[in-house]
């Protein structure tokens, strides 16, 4: 979960390093699949790209309006998820892009909104949606089964402790269901502990966990992958920035799959080899840099990988690749027992 501060402004992480891996930007046109507050878009437009912004938050979008209303012609504001970027992208007119940028994760603008119900930092409604529907963090705690929950908080909040709390959790809501951000915190605090000293809050795992699941954030991000591979011209760019390990996992296996061929070995028979549909100009991630993590606490878990788009045609859908956790019987509809 991010660590910004509440009220803190809105900071684009890593912006220098992002602009010098979607370069050249002049005249190009690319994706910035995750708007928020159009740090990455005011910076691609100043440098003379036109830019189609993707964001899932209508607030975010109407807040972006006066950014369309300077920018006319070089910005497009699509209200929708990044995991439909080229779709969104061909019906703005643009079959080919020259990039895609994308930071993964909760904006300080959603944590910052008490009524929007992402952080426990002041109370608000369990609720967590980025698009505002759909079921929402309360529904999953107070409806789904304890071993769901459990494999919910422990893989995508990587929370040791999960059975633990996901038995707390089953036991409290017999009595009443859980309706703000604060009893959920407490919740937790009550199973885990606290130390005032603690950088990080013992729910935070927890609420990373159910953001996570609420809003499918690493099946959105596989499917926008896809999406850019398919979309991206030879030679256009491919930058996300992550912000905890499984994120950063999914885009490390996509571009291991796409820009890495197997050694094999050759006591075994010659193997199909496949068409490499990206090139890694840098192998790892960037993390940012010193200054910037001691400036900026939401850069401090950060790290970028970007790869370029080749000739080659667009690899398979398939989202096996990215090994995706199965979390229940049903994913999203688990219900109370």
């Amino acid at each position: 979960m991010s660590t910004a501060v509440p009220n803190a402004p809105h900071i684009p992480v890593m912006l220098g390093e992002v602009l010098t891996a979607l370069q050249p930007l002049q005249d190009g046109v690319f994706v910035d699949a995750t708007f928020g507050a159009g740090g990455y878009t005011r910076a691609m437009l100043d440098a003379g790209a036109k830019v189609i912004a993707i964001d899932r938050d209508p607030d975010a979008i109407a807040a972006g309006q006066k950014l369309v209303d300077a920018h006319p012609g070089k910005l497009f504001l699509e209200h929708g998820r990044f995991s439909d970027l080229d779709a969104l992208a061909r019906a703005t007119g643009f079959d080919q892009l020259d990039g895609v940028v994308a930071d993964i994760g909760v904006s300080s603008m959603q944590i910052d909104q008490a009524e929007r119900g992402f952080s426990f930092q002041k109370e608000g409604p369990l609720d967590m949606r980025m698009e505002q529907t759909g079921t929402s963090a309360a529904d999953v705690v107070n409806s789904y089964q304890r071993q769901d929950l459990t494999r919910i908080i422990g893989i995508l909040g990587e929370e040791r402790q999960a059975s633990r709390i996901s038995a707390e959790i089953v036991e409290q809501r017999q009595k009443a269901p859980f309706e703000t951000t604060l009893q959920l915190a407490k919740c937790v605090e009550k199973v885990l502990g606290r130390n005032p000293k603690d950088r990080i809050h013992t729910a935070t795992r927890t609420f990373q966990a159910l953001r996570i699941f609420v809003n499918r954030e690493l099946e959105e991000l596989a499917d926008a992958m896809l999406a850019a591979e398919r979309i991206l011209k030879p030679g256009g760019r491919l930058v996300v920035v992550t912000f905890h390990s499984l994120e950063d996992r999914l885009v490390k296996r996509f571009l291991k799959d796409r820009a890495e061929q197997s050694g094999g070995s050759r006591h075994l028979p010659q193997t199909e080899v496949n068409d490499l549909t990206f090139q890694q100009v840098k192998r790892g991630a960037i993390s940012a840099s010193k200054s910037e993590a001691e400036e900026n606490p939401r850069a401090r878990s950060a790290k970028l990988r970007w790869a370029i788009r080749t000739e080659h045609q667009a690899g398979s859908d398939d989202r096996a690749v990215f090994g995706l956790p199965r979390l229940g019987p049903s994913e999203h509809s688990g219900r109370r027992r």
